[in-house]
């Protein structure tokens, strides 16, 4: 495709209207008003800003607290205990010639290990794998959606700006042609009605002009919002951004079959899935559990004062070490393990029913942002010499109106025309620069690496 560039068409129109504040107090603005601010500065602006992004990662650091949670099944536990009491001689039984003390202390420590839980532990080891990356891949999810919005924001600010240049040079044009009816009819050329006709044009392309700058306005607001800025009460309706990218047109080729099988190996979304549907069927493992035996070992060494000593005798010492065995079996549970066992099962079906429905959603999510790329880039073609065209076109139209083989009406539908042909080719740049980043972002090409950074 031929390579469009913006900056070709503010050749024809004229310069870019001016980003600078409007209503705003300059002396308290803080410092990234007056900055340049490209698109790759405002995508690094919103990893560091971003709200939604911050609160993702939030989330992915909350979710190593849940594997570590998860892990700790399959690790050994260490416990010390410790007691200390003083009990009423009455309460105390004594026997032969021996005096139980009344007072008493007794610590120790123990190494707990579970051995077997009935799969219990290699499912918990597994489950903490899963769960990372199941946590990675959801945080990767947010990040690319955030992102894409930032572009998509970034690319509405450059449109907006640029429909103020068109319409600010429609109504350029509409007032030349109504001062020169109004001279004509001065020198009484022409009748009142041309007048007329020029006003009533002139009046129906303001409120777009007007329009226009409301867009750029909350186009602006909202590319502030997603780059988490904090705007000061200073400013008023205008945010002062200095956007320096343009909307260009780069080539860009798309293979369908091959971008629906990447989109199926990339995209985080089935990542996520797939780790949650293993997760699900980890989850039957330790639900069978419940009616299988609990094997433990564990290990200890303690410490206790002499029970038959003199009342205050407090020091003797007895210690030493322990260790053993335990085996629990629940024969009967009232059927609650079935019920588990039959709970999870439900749960991994429908953890594969999701998978297998999200996969043909995002295989329907390419088809359809390549239908609207294929499209973004067929009008954009179309009107590669349309501004020309219409230029001419209104130069001749003006030239049979002044020979007296033209209507005045030719020379506003020629404005008119020319105004549409300069509105569609900006549309068709940002339509394409658009559903350029949502293709990419389906396939899963945007923002994520190899590592997930």
């Amino acid at each position: 495709m031929k390579r469009l560039h913006l900056l070709a068409l503010l050749t024809v129109l004229g310069s870019v209207p001016a980003l600078a504040p409007a209503q705003t107090n300059q002396a308290r603005l803080p410092g990234w008003v007056a900055e340049p601010l490209s698109l790759k500065d405002a995508l690094n602006i919103a990893l560091r800003q971003n709200a939604t992004i911050r609160k993702a990662q939030n989330d992915l650091e909350a979710s190593q607290g849940l594997v570590i949670t998860t892990r700790a099944v399959a690790l050994p536990t260490v416990q010390a205990t410790g007691q200390i009491k003083k009990s009423d001689p009455n309460s105390i039984e004594n026997f032969y010639n021996s005096t139980q003390s009344d007072r008493n202390w007794n610590t120790g420590i123990q190494v707990v290990q579970n051995i077997y839980e009935g799969g219990v532990l290699g499912a918990a080891l597994k489950a903490a794998r899963a769960t990372k990356a199941q946590a990675l891949a959801q945080y990767q999810t947010s990040l690319a959606d955030t992102l894409l919005n930032v572009e998509t924001a970034y690319y509405d600010v450059l449109l907006a700006a640029q429909q103020i240049t068109v319409n600010e040079a429609s109504v350029t044009l509409l007032q030349k042609e109504l001062d020169d009816q109004q001279h004509r009819f001065n020198a009484g050329t022409v009748p009142r009605f041309n007048v007329l006709q020029a006003e009533v044009a002139v009046a129906n392309e303001r409120p777009a002009l007007i329009k226009a700058k409301n867009n750029y306005r909350n186009s602006k607001n909202a590319l502030s919002n997603l780059l988490g800025y904090d705007l000061p009460r200073e400013i008023w309706e205008d945010v002062p951004l200095n956007l320096t990218d343009n909307l260009v047109a780069e080539p860009y080729e798309v293979n369908l079959p091959d971008a629906i099988q990447k989109a199926l190996e990339q995209r985080t979304e089935l990542k996520a899935l797939r780790k949650t549907r293993e997760l699900q069927e980890l989850n039957i493992i330790n639900a069978k559990a419940g009616s299988k035996p609990t094997v433990s070992v564990f290990a200890g060494y303690s410490w206790k004062n002499a029970q038959f000593t003199p009342p205050m005798a407090l020091d003797q010492v007895y210690s030493g070490w322990n260790a053993g065995a335990q085996v629990t079996w629940n024969i009967f549970d009232g059927a609650a393990t079935q019920g588990r066992v039959i709970q999870a099962k439900a749960q991994y079906e429908k953890a594969k029913t999701e998978l297998i429905d999200q996969s043909r959603q995002i295989e329907l999510q390419v088809r359809t942002s390549y239908s609207d790329f294929v499209e973004a880039k067929e009008t954009l073609e179309s009107q590669l010499k349309v501004v020309e065209e219409a230029e001419e076109a209104l130069r001749e139209a003006r030239a049979r109106s002044e020979a007296g083989t033209g209507t005045q009406l030719d020379v506003l539908n020629a404005e008119t025309s020319l105004t549409q042909a300069r509105t569609t080719q900006i549309q068709s740049l940002h339509d394409y620069a658009t559903a350029r980043a949502k293709l990419e972002r389906a396939i899963g090409n945007k923002f994520v690496t190899k590592d997930g950074k």
